[in-house]
């Protein structure tokens, strides 16, 4: 391996480390560009985005809006600057989805209440609730009927949806395959933009120092998005904590980012062993390789509360 890489060196003058570089971040593109489907297709059978937290997604884009900014003006990895616009993207479309979703929702909500209000008789006061809490209210029931309705999804469709929790289901053995396509295809859809040469070293562009305003400005930037991606998961952490449910979220989103930070972090980091270019990187690093501990607890509530949805619901109807 180290003989062909040595070869491709030579060839189109690609230090082993650029190449590198290069394959890991077409892996975390790769992450990246499939991370949104898992879900978007969940919200979408679902008619609802209860299980995000809108807080996390609006500091999520912030911090990519300002990793983004960064990348620009300290001249990081064309991989990383790639990864940063794509990111801004992404999060466009989830919050935009998410937002239609919850205001729709509330909508519904607001007219079967006003219509459960003038509907209403003497005999059934004590169903009233329970009607407006299915209505995807948060903290209400619809999260679990949904999830109980959907229970019959063939294995394939459970993956792509994360659909995790059905007892006669492997859902982390089926996603951890799909992450193995995703290291496989993002390492030759590299390869092949390579045999093409996407790769080949064009004229490389003055890089501001560190001493200049410019430099000083970008690394703010870098920073400060390193701070928003530390930031931003702890709502969805507390939200899944509340409700002692993950219902809503997808699996494989959140294995899918994992992905993506963990190669993205690697992207930066073997692009360049210089000290002055590490120490320029260290915000990014700590954005992408920070928020994977944050991932883990999220992994954790997975396994923690997906074997318990029949007493949450079960609580909340005694206490309705």
């Amino acid at each position: 391996m180290k003989t062909f890489l040595a070869d491709m060196t030579l060839s189109r003058d690609l230090s082993v480390n650029e190449i590198l570089s290069g394959v890991f971040g077409s892996i975390s593109l790769t992450a990246w560009i499939c991370l949104l489907l898992p879900q978007l297709i969940t919200n979408y059978r679902a008619k609802s985005a209860e299980g995000l937290s809108m807080i996390f997604l609006a500091v999520w884009l912030f911090g990519d809006i300002s990793n983004l900014s960064g990348a620009l003006v300290t001249g990081l990895a064309p991989t990383a600057t790639a990864l940063a616009g794509y990111f801004c993207i992404s999060d466009i479309i989830l919050i935009s989805q998410s937002t239609y979703y919850n205001v729709l929702n509330a909508r519904k909500a607001r007219r079967r209440t006003r219509s459960t209000e003038s509907e209403a008789s003497e005999d059934e006061p004590l169903l009233q609730p329970r009607r407006r809490s299915s209505s995807g209210l948060p903290g209400s029931h619809r999260r679990h009927s949904i999830h109980h309705q959907e229970s019959g999804l063939d294995p394939i469709k459970r993956i792509v949806t994360g659909e995790d929790d059905t007892p006669d289901s492997n859902p982390w053995f089926h996603n951890a395959l799909s992450v193995v396509a995703i290291y496989i295809v993002g390492a030759a859809g590299w390869f092949v933009s390579y045999k093409f040469g996407a790769w080949d070293k064009p004229d490389v562009p003055d890089e501001p120092t560190a001493e200049t305003p410019v430099a000083i400005g970008g690394m703010v930037l870098g920073y400060a998005s390193a701070v928003c991606y530390l930031c931003a998961r702890i709502p969805q952490i507390l939200k899944n904590y509340r409700e002692k449910s993950c219902d809503g979220l997808a699996l494989l989103f959140f294995l899918l980012s994992l992905t993506g930070n963990l190669t993205y972090g690697l992207s930066v980091f073997t692009y360049s062993s210089e000290p002055e270019y590490i120490v320029k990187a260290i915000p990014w690093l700590l954005g992408s390789l920070g928020t994977i501990v944050e991932d883990c607890i999220i992994f954790y509530q997975f396994r923690l509360y997906s074997g318990n949805p029949g007493l949450k619901i079960d609580g909340t109807d005694e206490s309705v």
